[in-house]
């Protein structure tokens, strides 16, 4: 169950959905700075390569392992906490190492550039 109050935004990524594929995050949550989703694959499963113009993403394995193979052929094995980031023209492709188990990962994309810290205390 999504919930949320003044200024925040709380689910779990079951609330988002069930099974493989994606589980649509911003708008459920009410990002509205950067896009972001939780992506479900099967076992044995291989994305399509695709690319950005702009936005570059940052990708986090929850579970299972996952590999990536970039623009350039080369090829990383990241398990669950394994992160990747890819610039907007890089290719990638996804694919889920196990035959019997789903993987699950994390991405965030955005083009605009760091903020840094500019953390207050209320």
């Amino acid at each position: 169950m999504t919930e949320s109050g003044d200024g925040w935004a709380t689910a779990t990524l079951d609330d988002l959905g069930g099974g493989p594929g994606f589980r649509k995050v911003r708008t459920p949550l009410g990002v509205t700075e950067f896009g972001v989703n939780a992506v479900v694959l099967p076992p044995g499963y291989e994305t399509p390569a695709h690319a950005h113009e702009r936005q570059q993403e940052l990708y986090l394995v929850l579970s299972g392992e996952v590999e990536f193979e970039f623009g350039d052929g080369e090829r990383r094995r990241l398990g669950p906490g394994g992160l990747a980031r890819v610039d907007p023209p890089t290719a990638r492709r996804l694919r889920n190492l196990s035959d019997t188990e789903e993987a699950t990962f994390f991405c965030v994309g955005a083009a605009g550039g760091y903020v840094g810290r500019d953390g207050v205390r209320p």
